[in-house]
């Protein structure tokens, strides 16, 4: 699998009708598959994810404060936290 390889994504498919594991594992693909120029190092990845662990508004891996999935979110450079006074910022 490399950065080229085409994402698949299905437009048309909700949440409820994906399998979860296969669900969750796509969305780690996409994770992996981010353009290197547009994803943080894996410190700051931790980083960020570890300071979500810590927060009041994560649940189930998502944040209720926005509705992102964190992982997600924590990977990419130009996110920040989406609370009014953010807990990490992008890079």
């Amino acid at each position: 699998m490399t950065n080229s390889d085409p994402v698949r994504v299905c437009k048309r498919c909700l949440l409820r009708e994906m399998d979860e594991e296969a669900y969750f594992r796509d969305l780690h693909e996409y994770i992996m598959r981010i353009d290197d120029r547009e994803k943080v190092d894996d410190a700051v990845y931790r980083q960020r994810l570890e300071i979500c662990r810590q927060c009041d508004h994560l649940l189930s891996g998502m944040c209720l404060k926005c509705g992102c999935y964190v992982e997600l979110r924590a990977a990419m450079k130009r996110s920040r936290c989406p609370k009014p006074r953010p807990s990490w910022n992008p890079v």
